[in-house]
């Protein structure tokens, strides 16, 4: 008989037992981590088709709430009312074009002359007292700014791109306007069946946001620029017509659009001379002092109240990561998380008040 040995016998699961409850729990852990930063790699990656997709649910609100307002004196199918809406914005924009086309072509080379001169002069200024090292020019100084957009905006950075990822945006916004409620539908097939109701009116009134401020933003859009245009032809400043233009389609990025425009109005003003300079800057400050005391209030107040701080802020970020469409779209990127905040606040809200009525049951018991 053969003595027997004495060891010690380790009779704990090792890390590799996986019907311990503890190294369960670990692996849950730990799956939960690993998914949450593919997650944010996945969306670094495809950051610029989901600006795309999210352009187009954008483009999608502003289509539904035109089928909505037509909807509240016309009781027709909803399709037709997409059809009108459609044909009637088309008709909108190409009767513009039709009517001023030669107008706005013959300013938009104009004014593409005159801001070069009066950047020459303004650098040939900066040159002789001293605040330029050396002599530069527009162009130069253009290819620069280029030249330090980030590569997450390469997909747009051609005429080619731009004008595709537009295309993209137009169709994806149709194809979800014509049915909401079929894509409404497969968000909350996604979402646990438990959860679909909370979930349901968190939607709800995203989309409700979203279509209050683009109403907001197409009535600021709209105004701006025609009061822009109707003081610039009465005061004599050229290219009237084209400011006004550019002035209510950068309306559409509230803070970041107006500087740009007013740039524009008082570069060409003083192309036509001191006196016509003068009134431009008269005018860009008329307008934009009654668009933030006057018009953007009332607007607020009926669609979505977003601080100023905040909204230049998002720009800025959104600007510098995403390009020219993440500018386009903070707005209404921040008004969803907005959302999504407060709809967290109240279901916070909600369990500490059930939390508390047992904790009074209990104490009463």
């Amino acid at each position: 008989m053969s003595k027997r040995e004495r060891v010690d016998i380790e009779r704990a699961p090792g890390p590799n037992e996986l019907r311990d409850p503890v190294v369960r729990a670990e692996l849950r852990k730990a799956s939960v981590w690993f998914g949450l930063a593919a997650a944010i790699a996945l969306v670094v990656l495809l950051i610029q088709p989901l600006l795309i997709i999210f352009g187009g649910l954008v483009f999608a609100a502003m289509l539904d709430g035109g089928v909505r307002l037509l909807g509240r004196v016309l009781p027709i199918p909803r399709g037709i009312r997409l059809l009108i809406v459609v044909l009637l914005a088309t008709a909108f924009i190409l009767g513009t074009f039709y009517l001023t086309g030669v107008q706005i072509a013959a300013q938009a080379e104009q004014l593409r002359s005159t801001l070069e001169v009066q950047g020459n002069r303004l650098i040939a200024w900066a040159n002789g007292t001293g605040l330029m090292p050396a002599r530069s020019d527009m162009s130069g100084l253009a290819q620069q700014a280029l030249g330090s957009v980030g590569r997450l905006t390469s997909a747009v950075g051609t005429v080619f791109g731009a004008f595709t990822s537009l295309f993209m945006i137009l169709v994806i916004g149709l194809f979800v306007a014509m049915e909401p409620k079929l894509y409404d539908r497969g968000l909350q097939w996604m979402v646990p069946v438990g959860q679909r109701a909370e979930f349901a009116v968190t939607i709800n009134r995203m989309a409700t946001t979203m279509r209050r401020l683009l109403a907001g933003r197409l009535a600021g859009m709209v105004f701006e620029g025609a009061l822009t245009w109707l003081l610039l032809w009465i005061t004599g400043v050229p290219m009237a017509l084209l400011l006004g233009i550019i002035t209510g389609l950068l309306a559409f990025i509230p803070n970041i659009g107006a500087f740009i425009s007013g740039v524009l109005m008082v570069a060409v003003g003083f192309s036509a001379g001191a006196d016509t300079g003068l009134w431009a800057i008269a005018i860009y400050f008329a307008v934009q002092t009654f668009d933030g005391y006057v018009l953007l209030p009332i607007v607020a107040r009926r669609t979505v109240d977003l601080p100023p701080a905040l909204t230049l802020s998002s720009q800025i970020l959104a600007s510098t990561l995403f390009g020219v469409l993440g500018l386009a779209l903070a707005d209404p990127m921040v008004a969803m998380i907005k959302v999504a905040l407060e709809r967290e606040s109240e279901r916070a809200a909600r369990a500490g008040v059930r939390m508390s009525d047992e904790d009074e049951e209990a104490a009463l018991a």
